[in-house]
């Protein structure tokens, strides 16, 4: 019997793997169906970074003293004085990988090669609905042979799945794939004739820029389309990353849900922009192929919505749509890379849960404040999420700055006790005013028309006065 268990190992269930080492009460364990940790294995292009500074791992901005924080990383694999000398605070990707590879190797906790194929709610002989555990199936994959384990609680953290329209998933296949697996695809790319790349975000700039610096040896034409109006930076000015914050997600949370879809509809440029690096790099990066007049056969193009794709000869006519001349055309290319982003969809392991569970009207998880999922009915067992209340807490939950936060939250519900303090106010500026300032500014305006009302009954009885005791003395 488990009090917890958590299903995939990311940087978040991770994280909260090792902030659990300080409440030993609690016996944990997480299943991971792949065989060792990997994090976006087929985009940790050479010389990306986190977009993140390096004080968002697993445990720093709950616990600077962990021992599996970065720089203790970095102090055991004896590069603490080349980070010192780097003097930059955004880290490699591949060294955060490999940071989080070194921190799952350290918890005994964190099971590998095991994925969970399904969930049930059993309730005890003789007991009673509040008693309820949760019976977890998971298929070990090195003997070949499932088993059973029981626990409290779950904690969800499977994380997303590259997402694909659904216009373009039939041509799937090797020379059309989405940007997740790029890496593994680049030798087929470099001899191509052509590549289209089709996106808008950071994954889609790097991508392009990869195959740009490789466009001339190779000789292949690139093309990038976006359904967005432009190539657009990603808002990093410090008061916008202050929306990555405990108290931002705490205003958002408070918002009706239908309030919370409209803004994040518009906050796109806060999280899914390209980084002003990656911009700046690509610009160079055509201006030196120009040089003397050479005219690189490439293209950028935004306001284009790839509406359907076919096989045609070797290759792929794509039908588009310029969005704001709506005019349809056709393009050929040999191979196309979808950085088209990731989705997160419901685990079909819970299917014998979605009774259970309860849903929005758009067919999402209602999310407590705590990180819970809301349930019909109660249980002695609770089902916390990571990284899929997008919508309930905002923009904040994918970023790997808050998962320490989110975990902490986590780790004092499990153990019932404050293991991890949770800051209260962590930013300047003010999202949002409070219900009692609502409530007493309401009451003092009420209280000033009342007071207006008064007077101006009193000043035209007075006038009425003045002019009745006029007439009689007339």
């Amino acid at each position: 019997m488990h009090d917890v268990v958590g299903v995939g190992i990311g940087p978040f269930n991770l994280g909260l793997a090792a902030l659990l080492q300080k409440a030993p009460e609690i016996e944990a364990v997480f299943f991971e169906r792949k065989a060792q940790f990997g994090w976006h294995s087929g985009m940790l292009i050479d010389g990306t970074t986190l977009q993140v500074p390096f004080f968002a791992d697993l445990v720093t901005m709950a616990d600077p003293t962990h021992p599996l924080s970065f720089l203790n990383y970095l102090h055991e694999q004896g590069r603490l004085y080349h980070f010192y000398f780097l003097e930059k605070f955004h880290i490699p990707r591949r060294e955060y990988d490999h940071y989080c590879r070194w921190a799952s190797e350290r918890l005994p906790s964190c099971r590998f090669g095991f994925e969970v194929t399904d969930v049930r709610r059993v309730v005890p002989a003789g007991g009673e609905a509040a008693e309820s555990l949760f019976e977890v199936e998971v298929f070990d994959g090195k003997a070949g042979a499932a088993k059973t384990v029981f626990t409290r609680h779950l904690v969800l953290g499977v994380g997303s799945v590259p997402s694909v329209p659904a216009a373009l998933r039939p041509m799937l296949g090797e020379n059309v794939f989405h940007s997740a697996d790029f890496l593994s695809r680049r030798h087929r790319l470099r001899e191509a004739r052509s590549v289209t790349v089709i996106g808008s975000g950071q994954s889609a700039a790097e991508v392009f820029l990869e195959l740009l610096k490789e466009q001339e040896a190779c000789g292949y034409r690139l093309d990038w389309f976006t359904r967005s109006a432009g190539f657009f930076p990603m808002e990093y000015s410090k008061l916008g990353l202050e929306h990555f914050s405990p108290d931002y997600t705490r205003y958002f949370y408070g918002l009706p849900q239908a309030k919370r879809d409209e803004i994040r509809s518009r906050q796109s440029l806060l999280y899914k922009g390209i980084s002003a690096k990656a911009i700046a790099d690509i610009y160079d990066t055509l201006y030196d192929a120009s040089v003397g007049g050479a005219q690189p056969d490439v293209r950028l193009l935004a306001n284009t919505e790839v509406e359907a794709m076919e096989i045609s000869g070797g290759g792929y006519r794509l039908a588009c749509r310029h969005r704001e001349q709506d005019t349809v055309f056709s393009h050929e290319s040999d191979m196309v890379v979808l950085a088209t982003g990731y989705a997160h969809p419901v685990p079909r392991f819970l299917k014998s849960l979605s009774d259970l569970i309860a849903w929005d009207e758009e067919g999402r998880y209602k999310v407590e404040a705590d990180y819970r999922l809301s349930l019909k009915e109660e249980l002695g067992g609770r089902i916390y999420v990571q990284n899929g209340e997008l919508h309930t807490h905002g923009i904040g939950a994918p970023d790997l700055g808050l998962g320490a936060y989110r975990s902490s939250a986590i780790v004092n519900a499990l153990a019932g006790r404050e293991v991890y303090r949770l800051q209260e106010r962590t930013v300047f500026q003010q999202f949002g005013v409070s219900t009692d300032a609502v409530t007493g500014a309401e009451k003092a305006g009420a209280a000033g028309q009342e007071a207006e009302s008064s007077g101006r009954e009193n000043g035209a009885a007075a006038v009425l006065a003045g002019a009745a005791g006029g007439s009689g003395a007339s």
